[in-house]
């Protein structure tokens, strides 16, 4: 069994993957100091209470926040008896090539949204994904990351206007009736939304500009199915895009 661990700036997610299919997933906030004897508690009671017995012999993470890996590789060698499988590393073989400015180091979610975006749809993609931060990243028709947009996120920029306005109330994200907003959330609301959608739009029309082929736009993370709603600027969702593309990188890293 493969435990896929895909740890955010906000939540991580953990997900089982029985060679097939996905048997479970679990959410939860990141937590930096959390130790490897409590990761283990954690994923021992939520296996339990669904019925899971199988052994866990394989780990692969993807973290954005580095000091979380060290307790991840804590967990696997302790309590799974493996070696987890670290996106980001010289040794983990990723099967694309990144053509990036020398020196620049691109966050491992992003490598593995476009290791699973060329695995599922092949190259000349536009990978937009609603995260704590909002990222563009742009897949090459060979399957190569050749770099991206980096925005602030839906939810941050929300915490942000109701701390830096003492008179903006905290809101929910979410599709206005009206464009025009009659009261303060209203237009709050309106601007969030819409202002997003501008923002999504736009960048993809400026991305496809400088791209020499036609480009298909992939929407992935939790906000990806609101804003839907409000473009046709998406050719497709993916709500698991991330945990597909750990899978394919395990698959690639196996030992023979």
């Amino acid at each position: 069994m493969l435990l896929a661990i895909d740890v955010g700036n906000t939540n991580s997610v953990f997900a089982l993957h029985d060679g097939t299919d996905f048997v479970a997933s679990w959410r939860s906030e990141t937590v930096a100091k959390r130790t490897a004897d409590e990761y283990f508690v954690f994923l021992n009671q939520l296996m339990g209470l669904n019925g899971i017995k199988a052994k866990i012999d394989r780990v692969i993470v993807s973290s954005t926040v580095p000091r979380v890996v060290f307790n991840i590789r804590l967990l696997a060698d302790k309590y799974f008896e493996c070696r987890p499988i670290v996106v980001g590393k010289p040794e983990t073989e990723l099967g694309i090539d990144v053509r990036v400015d020398e020196g620049t180091t691109v966050g491992p979610d992003r490598l593995v949204n476009t290791v699973a975006a060329f695995d599922q749809f092949g190259g000349d993609l536009i990978v937009v994904d609603f995260g704590t931060a909002t990222t563009f990243d742009v897949v090459d028709h060979d399957g190569a990351y050749i770099g991206g947009v980096i925005a602030p996120g839906v939810n941050l920029s929300v915490e942000a206007l109701h701390q830096a306005a003492a008179a903006l109330p905290h809101i929910d994200v979410t599709k206005p009736e009206n464009v025009i907003g009659t009261n303060t959330v209203a237009c709050m609301q309106s601007g969030v939304f819409w202002g997003y959608v501008g923002m999504i739009e736009g960048i993809v029309k400026q991305i496809r500009s400088e791209h020499p082929r036609a480009m298909r736009v992939i929407g992935t993370g939790g906000l990806a199915s609101l804003f839907e709603r409000g473009t046709d600027v998406f050719d497709t969702l993916v709500p698991e895009l991330t945990l597909h593309g750990l899978v394919v990188i395990a698959d690639r890293n196996k030992d023979e």
